[in-house]
């Protein structure tokens, strides 16, 4: 008798991915003299009445070329193409890095920001955003991840002789967490919102990954640990008044 085989549940992490997609959007920047016009720069999500959208500080450019008609935004895939739609920078947290933009015009999609501070050590997570930029097209990829440890917000030293009493002083002070992910996250995917894979609710958002040599070597020989800030700093960064 043939066995008939069952298919395998992918879990709720697909019906997640479809509603998280909507919200995850690129961040960059449109000059028309410039080719492509379009600068593709990071990842960057949608929170709030659905017309404020995070990212990482270190995504958005400090100067902005409005003499020759440089403007700061986002990028949308609609149907085979992708929209540009202008945005403005209206807060910026250098020390947590982030940054939260504003759009005009019709709202989009948002996410729900939860408690980061209830998330613990070895649960399961996800991220989605745009690992190698819109030069693969403007379609977001979705990579599961661990929350391998909550760490002091201090780069790794190379090696043991850099753990001196200098930076472990630095550890025990520091107050600023960071979420350590047994994942990869490449260049592009800054920005990204790190999610609870059953709800969808973002517990915090993509800022770095750990680099193994040359920069060059994110992407032929990562490493397999990035870094993700907690949301409550967030939350923090929305109730910060514009200036």
């Amino acid at each position: 008798m043939a066995t008939i085989h069952q298919p395998v549940s992918a879990g709720p992490l697909v019906a997640t991915v479809a509603a998280v997609k909507r919200s995850v959007v690129a961040v960059g920047s449109h000059l028309p003299t410039r080719s492509p016009a379009v600068s593709f720069a990071g990842t960057g999500f949608v929170v709030g009445d659905g017309l404020t959208v995070i990212t990482n500080s270190h995504v958005v450019p400090d100067v902005i070329d409005t003499e020759r008609k440089e403007t700061l935004g986002i990028v949308l895939a609609v149907g085979d193409g992708v929209v540009f739609r202008p945005a403005v920078l209206e807060a910026r947290d250098r020390e947590h890095d982030l940054a939260r933009l504003r759009l005009s015009g019709t709202p989009l999609p948002a996410l729900q920001l939860g408690d980061s501070d209830k998330a613990a050590e070895g649960q399961d997570l996800a991220f989605t955003g745009f690992p190698l930029g819109v030069g693969l097209g403007p379609f977001a990829a979705t990579h599961r991840a661990t929350l391998a440890a909550i760490t002091p917000a201090i780069m790794p030293v190379r090696g043991g002789q850099g753990l001196n009493a200098r930076v472990i002083n630095q550890l025990r002070q520091s107050q600023f967490k960071l979420f350590q992910l047994d994942a990869t996250a490449y260049p592009g995917n800054s920005g990204s919102p790190v999610y609870d894979p059953e709800s969808g609710i973002v517990l915090g958002i993509v800022n770095m990954g750990v680099v193994k040599g040359a920069k060059e070597n994110a992407i032929t020989n990562p490493s397999g640990i990035s870094y993700a800030v907690p949301a409550k700093y967030i939350h923090a960064l929305l109730q910060q008044k514009t200036p």
